[in-house]
């Protein structure tokens, strides 16, 4: 333990605290698995007999901070590292290999054949229960292989089938973006029939201009020529103080 992680939030350390793992000082030989960004070779069901009689390590330390490892102080015979899993821990949920401890742990438990206590390490966890769920066909696939090369087949057949279920679901976003184009924008459906509706309604507005102001000038017609002083005309004032002879 490199006591890089928050104690509060370190899965390895929750283990220890519940005495279902030990701390090793650097240095301190370890004859189990031991799960390293060193190792070369992916846990199998082949290593079922080390696990069972040696148990399984793993080198408690942050991401980022692997090149602050003194690695050729640790001293292990059987470095292992893990196949594509997709981690369930707050952290990183629903990265691929970003595993915490625990999850670390339990993935070993899995392929090596000991489901029962990989159970009971994720049931240590609030969200322990969705990293088994979320792998579960991947961890079947894995505890199922013979060795180490199966395992490697299997995982490559799921990146694979991952890289085909991508480019199709690509392929059908942008078939049916390119559906899409052929299709009347509805939020534009019907802006001709408003355009005539609206060209109606100008002609027919002008039009009733048109009527008033023929109607003044007829008015102001019949009032043209006309003088208070004729028999029959009288001075009409409207409440503008504008004056204009009517007949009576």
């Amino acid at each position: 333990d490199f006591d890089h992680c928050d104690p509060k939030r370190c899965s390895g350390k929750r283990l220890r605290r519940l005495g279902l793992a030990r701390n090793l000082r650097v240095g301190q030989a370890c004859r189990g698995i031991v799960l390293s960004p060193r190792g070369t070779m992916v846990v199998s069901p082949a290593d079922r007999e080390i696990v069972e009689s040696n148990g399984a390590g793993v080198i408690e330390c942050s991401w980022a901070k692997l090149d602050e490892i003194p690695f050729r102080r640790l001293h292990s015979r059987h470095d292992r590292i893990l196949p594509y899993l997709v981690a369930t821990n707050p952290v990183n949920y629903g990265k691929p290999w970003r595993l915490n401890c625990a999850e670390a742990f339990a993935a070993t438990l899995y392929i090596t054949g000991f489901p029962e206590v990989a159970d009971k390490v994720m049931s240590c966890f609030k969200w322990g229960g969705a990293f088994r769920k979320v792998n579960r066909e991947l961890l079947e696939r894995y505890a199922a292989c013979g060795d180490a090369e199966d395992v490697k087949k299997a995982q490559e057949t799921w990146l694979k089938k991952i890289e085909e279920e991508y480019r199709e679901g690509q392929a059908h976003t942008e078939s049916k973006a390119d559906d899409d184009l052929l299709f009347e924008n509805p939020n534009h459906a019907g802006w001709e029939e408003d355009e005539s509706d609206n060209d109606e309604e100008e002609r027919s507005t002008d039009d009733d201009e048109n009527e008033s102001s023929d109607e003044e000038e007829e008015e102001e017609e019949e009032g043209e020529g006309l003088d208070e002083e004729d028999e029959g005309v009288r001075a009409v004032t409207d409440a503008l103080g504008n004056t204009k002879f009517v007949r009576d």
